[in-house]
């Protein structure tokens, strides 16, 4: 929590001399106390000291007080809420070390069906496209609401040689670019959300795609999917295929966005729905003094309450 005004925060220094006063008046108090010799008839002509509930008004009332300062200093909290729009491109990779089998039943169809959780899962409203890239990337679905369409495209997608990170990326801010076009400055932020499983062996470097990304204020979310004992079989000859985290990593950071691993289905979609989250919601600063205020006048009717019940007085 901030403040939006924080200088008013120095009325609680009149707080603090308050209490000091109090602290103060209440040591006087016990020193010049009435001293009473006949202590059997003390106890019948005077009334039941209340003890320590004699402090409880004060210590209300200077709450109370506290409170309403802090409220005048215009306290400010982060609140999320929802984006009315926004476009989204999803940029999977279809390299052939997608066909490893160490997520069950293997990569690609994994992340079929996470993306398609992923893309039902964002509201309705969005944009959401589709890019497919191995040694090239292709546009295979353009941004659009039309959710049936996206899942048909998930379900298209089909393996092919190398892996084309960069060149994913580059896609996907084309696509961007042209469905905001119409809206001109009107458009919605974008965001592209990137899955490989590889290292780059094709195309342009994923740090020029980078730096087009953080041009155009596109941050790219990466997912490093797979695990380190990736393996797959060409002509019956077992190859590798480990996960390159670091270089998806950099991408994220390089954009503004925010990078993830998953080595299992289940924290594919764990991090799709992460990711759904942080894109569906924006955060901002809102002014909260009406809780303190609420707080206060609780406090004010309790201060009131307490000092007519045990001293039939007001503080």
């Amino acid at each position: 929590m901030s403040f939006l005004a924080p200088f008013r925060l120095l009325f609680l220094i009149a707080l603090l001399l308050l209490l000091g006063v109090y602290v103060v008046m209440q040591l006087r108090r016990s020193r010049y106390a009435v001293r009473f010799t006949n202590l059997a008839l003390l106890e019948k002509v005077a009334p039941a000291r209340p003890g320590w509930r004699r402090h409880l008004p004060a210590a209300a009332f200077l709450l109370m007080l506290g409170l309403f300062v802090t409220g005048f200093a215009r306290p400010a909290a982060d609140v999320r809420v929802p984006r009315e729009q926004a476009t989204i491109m999803v940029a999977v990779d279809v390299s052939s070390s997608m066909e490893a089998t160490d997520v069950e039943p293997d990569r690609l169809t994994a992340a079929k069906r996470a993306a398609r959780s992923f893309v039902d899962g964002l509201p309705a409203r969005f944009n959401v496209g589709l890019v497919a890239f191995s040694g090239t990337a292709t546009v295979t679905v353009p941004p659009t609401t039309d959710r049936a369409a996206m899942r048909a495209g998930v379900d298209r997608l089909a393996l092919g040689p190398r892996t084309a990170i960069g060149e994913g990326v580059i896609a996907s801010l084309e696509a961007i670019a042209s469905f905001g076009a119409q809206f001109g400055e009107a458009a919605p932020p974008g965001r592209v959300v990137l899955l490989s499983d590889g290292t780059n062996t094709a195309g342009r470097s994923p740090a020029e795609a980078a730096r087009r990304a953080a041009d155009a204020r596109v941050p790219v979310s990466t997912i490093a999917y797979g695990t380190a004992e990736g393996v797959i079989y060409q002509r019956g000859t077992p190859i590798r295929v480990p996960v390159d985290g670091p270089a998806l990593e950099t991408l994220a950071q390089d954009t503004g966005g925010r990078f993830y691993e998953a080595a299992t289905g289940s924290e594919l979609r764990q991090v799709y729905q992460d990711i759904g989250s942080s894109i569906g919601y924006r955060v901002e600063q809102r002014e909260v003094w009406a809780w303190f205020v609420a707080a206060g006048l609780i406090l004010a009717c309790a201060t009131a309450g307490t000092s007519l019940v045990w001293f039939s007085r007001l503080p």
